[in-house]
C-alpha cells in the first residue's frame, strides 16, 4: 500500500495508517514530516530538574508507584534549603528550569504554592511547574477558579505547564486507572485557560500494553482539537506506562509499540511542531531510533526523576552523553528552553 500524507488526516485515517502498516512504513511516514517541519537537522534537549515538591496525594493513582498518604513514615513536604541545594545544583551544571510537580496534598491552599514560587523565582531558573490535575487541585482547595488560580501562581513566577496528568483523554479509561483525578475536560479546560493567560504547555500521554488504537487516537484528536484553538502546546510526548511497582500492574509496552505510537503522534499533529522521544523509560537507544520515527526532541536530561523511577525505570545520561547519542543518530545537538529557543548549539 502506498501512503502518502499531503494534508490533515481524520482519526479513521490515523487509526487504518496504524493498523494496515507496519514499523518502518509509519516511520517512514513520521520521518519524511519530521523532516520538513525541521530541516536543519537539529535534535534539541533541555537542562532541568524534576523536583516532586511532596510525595504526599489524595489521588492515588493505581498506576502510580511514588504516592503516600500523610502518616506514612516516607511521606514528605521538601523544605526550601534542600529545595535551594537542587536549585543550585542544576545551576551548576548550566540547567535553566525546574519542573516541578507533586502530589496532590489535602492541606495546602494556594498560598503554600505562591510562597514556593516567589522562592524559588528568587533563584533565577524558569518555574515548568504544576500539571493541569496541579492546578485544579489548587483552585479547589482554595476555593478559587481555575482563572484565578492560574494568574495568582503566575503573578508568583509561574512560567509555564508541563503536561502531566493527561494518560489517557478519555473519561471511561480514567474512571479504572485513576478515579480519584480529574476527568479529560478538565484537563484540557485547564490547559486552555492557561494557554489563554499567555502561558505555553506540554501535553502528554501515557498509554499502556493492549490499549486499544481507537481510545489512543481519541486522546490525540482531543489534544488537537484545543491546539487548534490557542496554538498553545509547544510539545507532545508520548510515554508507556511503567507497570513495576505499582497497583494496576501489567506488562511492559515493547520498543516496537512504542515506536509505532510516536511515530502516528507525529504524523497526527500538524499543528505541534515538536514530537518528544521518551529515553527515561525506553532507554537512550531507543530515543536515537525514535528520532526516524518522528521525534525532534530528546526531552531533557534530567538531572533528578522521582515518579517514574519509583515505578522501575532506572535509565540515567550525561550531558556528555546525550550530545553523543544525538551526534551519533546523525542529528546537531541542540540546547534549548522550554519554549524551544536555542541556547546553544554542540556542532563542534
Amino acid at each position: 500500500m502506498n501512503y502518502k500524507i499531503t494534508e490533515r488526516i481524520d482519526s479513521d485515517y490515523a487509526i487504518e495508517l496504524y493498523n494496515k502498516l507496519d514499523l518502518l512504513e509509519l516511520g517512514e511516514l513520521a520521518n519524511n514530516i519530521r523532516r520538513e517541519k525541521h530541516p536543519d537537522n537539529i535534535v534539541t534537549f533541555v537542562i532541568d530538574r524534576n523536583i516532586n515538591y511532596t510525595n504526599i496525594c489524595v489521588c492515588k493513582c493505581k498506576f502510580c508507584a511514588f504516592y503516600r498518604s500523610k502518616d506514612e513514615p516516607d511521606a514528605y513536604v521538601i523544605d526550601k534549603e534542600t529545595l535551594k541545594r537542587k536549585i543550585d545544583e542544576t545551576k551548576e551544571l548550566n540547567g535553566t528550569q525546574i519542573l516541578l510537580q507533586g502530589g496532590l496534598h489535602p492541606d495546602f491552599d494556594i498560598e503554600f504554592y505562591e510562597d514556593m514560587l516567589k522562592f524559588i523565582k528568587e533563584q533565577g531558573v524558569w518555574v515548568h511547574g504544576f500539571s493541569p490535575p496541579e492546578i485544579y487541585h489548587i483552585a479547589k482547595v482554595s476555593n478559587l477558579t481555575i482563572e484565578d488560580t492560574l494568574k495568582r501562581l503566575i503573578e508568583a513566577g509561574l512560567d509555564s505547564i508541563p503536561g502531566g496528568g493527561a494518560e489517557l483523554l478519555v473519561d471511561s479509561e480514567r474512571a479504572k486507572i485513576s478515579p480519584n483525578k480529574i476527568n479529560s475536560s478538565q484537563w484540557l479546560e485547564v490547559m486552555r485557560v492557561a494557554h489563554e493567560l499567555g502561558l505555553r504547555t506540554t501535553a502528554t500521554m501515557m498509554f499502556k500494553k493492549n490499549d486499544p488504537i481507537e481510545l489512543i487516537v481519541e486522546h490525540l484528536e482531543k489534544v488537537r482539537n484545543l491546539q487548534d484553538i490557542t496554538g498553545g502546546f509547544t510539545a507532545f510526548i508520548p510515554w508507556p506506562f511503567q507497570p513495576d511497582n505499582t497497583e494496576l500492574g501489567g506488562e511492559h509496552v515493547t520498543a516496537y509499540e512504542y515506536l509505532k505510537i510516536l511515530a502516528l503522534s507525529r504524523i497526527y499533529f500538524d499543528n505541534i511542531d515538536n514530537i518528544q522521544v521518551s529515553w527515561v523509560t525506553q532507554g537512550p537507544k531507543i530515543g536515537q531510533i525514535g528520532l526516524y520515527f518522528g521525534g525532534n526532541d530528546f526531552g531533557s536530561l534530567m538531572i533528578e526523576e522521582n515518579v517514574v523511577a519509583a515505578c522501575g525505570a532506572t535509565y540515567r545520561i550525561s550531558l556528555d552523553e546525550i550530545i553523543h547519542y544525538i551526534k551519533r543518530a546523525g542529528f546537531i545537538p541542540a540546547q534549548r528552553d522550554m519554549q524551544y529557543n536555542i541556547l546553544r548549539i554542540f556542532d563542534e
